[in-house]
């Protein structure tokens, strides 16, 4: 499907070493905050960020007409690399945007210069089984990833069974409170910030609904992700998660334990946003990964 219009963009020199910016499932790359990227800039990188399909300026499809999986998700990655320019790039994934970055380590190393993997789990270790399962309330399987918080829970179980949002409004308060659960126990939330953030999503979609394909294409390809396969990471890696991860508590340390030479660094307070105080440590770290 290389007719899907990916929308892409770019800061700092052309010359400067890349970092191509994967935001999770459903999520636009603007989530990568502007802040973030302007450290990242100064620091001497290129930054690319862009929307995945069914997300923010990218196109939206007609599933039913013309589904897709998250292979052709996968290749949009090397569709942006390729727009861009890019051989290679140090790449840096949030949350599914990290399996991704995972998994294009494990399949095509020769574009990957460093591996950057924040509020993630391993690749293959059944993320969604989990997740499911605990809003199902189901018990899961012996050996399982760690399920998410109560309150995740909670939230999702409670928002799962709500009729949906009437109109503009009463859709960004829904967000807010999403990225509220999202922000974790461990720092302040800034709810007017969270509010603008939510409010430019809003704006600048599309569809804003078309987002949830992205759990079709899961489903259409439940084998997506191969199991067993972190070895053969080659890339230097850093594992990045929050004292307050709510979604994938612990998922980092599984990830580290299975790339050879990998490192984790968890960062105090965060959750699983990027909130304004968490921006400038992180760049340092990922500026100081990429540098060697």
């Amino acid at each position: 499907m290389r007719d899907v219009k990916i929308w892409s963009e770019e800061f700092g020199a052309a010359t400067d070493p890349p970092i191509l910016l994967i935001m999770g499932s459903m999520s636009q790359g603007i989530l990568w905050p502007d802040e973030f990227v302007d450290y990242l800039v100064a620091g001497g990188r290129r930054v690319i960020r862009y929307d995945h399909r069914d997300t923010g300026m990218s196109d939206t499809i007609d599933f039913a007409a013309k589904p897709y999986t998250w292979d052709d998700i996968t290749n949009d990655v090397y569709r942006v690399l390729d727009t861009h320019g890019v051989e290679s790039a140090h790449l840096v994934g949030h949350s599914a945007g990290g399996l991704l970055a995972q998994l294009i380590a494990v399949e095509h190393p020769e574009r990957v210069r460093s591996l950057t993997v924040i509020g993630s789990s391993p690749l293959g270790g059944g993320e969604g089984r989990v997740l499911m399962r605990a809003l199902l309330g189901e018990p899961q399987s012996p050996g399982s990833l760690p399920e998410p918080a109560p309150e995740f829970v909670s939230f999702y179980r409670t928002l799962m069974a709500a009729p949906p949002p009437a109109d503009r409004r009463a859709r960004i308060d829904g967000m807010v409170a999403e990225q509220r659960v999202l922000h974790g126990t461990g720092l302040p939330f800034d709810e007017n910030a969270a509010r603008d953030l939510q409010e430019r999503i809003y704006d600048r979609a599309h569809d804003l609904s078309a987002a949830a394909n992205h759990r079709l294409a899961a489903a259409a390809r439940p084998d997506f992700e191969p199991a067993g396969v972190l070895h053969r990471v080659q890339a230097p890696t850093l594992v990045v998660e929050g004292s307050h991860e709510p979604v994938k508590p612990g998922h980092g340390a599984m990830i580290a334990e299975q790339i050879p030479g990998a490192r984790l660094t968890i960062v105090a307070g965060m959750g699983h946003t990027l909130p304004a105080e968490v921006h400038e440590e992180l760049a340092a770290a990922v500026l100081a990964h990429t540098a060697e």
